[in-house]
């Protein structure tokens, strides 16, 4: 069993089950109104900055046995598309299987995408999703990809790979896409917040093609530009129609400090 290991529990969360319950409990609301998410745009910074807004998205989207959940590369290493060949993944609230029959699939479908664990392993963007969703049901399982920087016509095959993995193992209804992502990264409050609401209204407008074109004449530095435009592609395959915003903040915050924030916006695609 080639289980894959924790590399930011201690961290960016408790490393024990009894801290991370404790933490997680604030930032989760089992009891929010939901709604059927084809995608999803979810932060992955330290539980105490984005924890809110990663709790808030993930609680208001109805649970799926499966996701496909996208982070960017940070490290830099692997594929341009990996797609992770571990078994399982464990955190301190237990072991997530991989969805192996999607992931054939998908490596079947999006001719790009390749096995490769090195862009995983000291990768944090996927990761930090896992215990939110661990909170929030009992049993799911799980295609992680790290999407690297491309060209935005490789993105759109990979999109469409997975729309098409998805529609032949039918499981259209089965499954939710999350997009891992931050916005924009350290500078000053109000300048990440107006950035990041024309990134935001891209992607509200279910426009991948609007938001590159915003990251670039804003400079906005959204880490996660890649896998949420891969997310917007192939959720409009999958027919995708609107969008919704469910909480933006900074890590001002959590922090207080307002000089030099990250932005963390959480949104459903339904």
């Amino acid at each position: 069993m080639n289980i894959r290991m924790p590399v930011v529990a201690g961290s960016f969360y408790p490393a024990s089950a009894s801290a991370l319950e404790r933490q997680i409990q604030g930032l989760v609301k089992p009891d929010a109104a939901k709604k059927n998410a084809i995608g999803v745009v979810s932060p992955h910074a330290g539980y105490i900055y984005s924890g809110t807004v990663a709790g808030s998205v993930l609680s208001a989207i109805e649970p799926k046995p499966t996701y496909i959940i996208m982070g960017p590369n940070h490290t830099g290493r692997g594929a341009i598309f990996s797609v992770d060949p571990s078994d399982q993944w464990k955190t301190p609230f237990g072991n997530v299987p991989i969805d192996k029959e999607l992931t054939r699939a998908i490596l079947d479908n999006a001719k790009d995408a390749e096995l490769d664990a090195s862009a995983h392993e000291g990768e944090h963007s996927i990761e930090v999703q896992l215990p939110f969703l661990q909170r929030l049901q009992k049993e799911f399982s799980f295609v992680p990809i790290i999407v690297a920087y491309a060209k935005p016509l490789l993105y759109k095959k990979l999109a469409q790979g997975i729309a098409e993995a998805i529609r032949s193992t039918g499981r259209a209804e089965n499954v939710t896409i999350i997009s891992s992502s931050d916005m924009t990264h350290y500078e000053p409050h109000e300048v990440a917040r107006k950035k990041d609401t024309e990134a935001i209204n891209a992607i509200l407008a279910l426009d991948e093609e609007m938001l590159l074109e915003k990251i670039a004449d804003l400079d906005i530095s959204m880490c996660g530009f890649a896998p949420t435009y891969v997310m917007l592609v192939a959720a409009k395959l999958l027919g995708a129609r609107k969008a919704e915003l469910v909480l933006y903040q900074t890590s001002a915050d959590a922090s207080g400090d307002f000089s030099s924030v990250v932005g963390y916006a959480g949104i459903m695609v339904t």
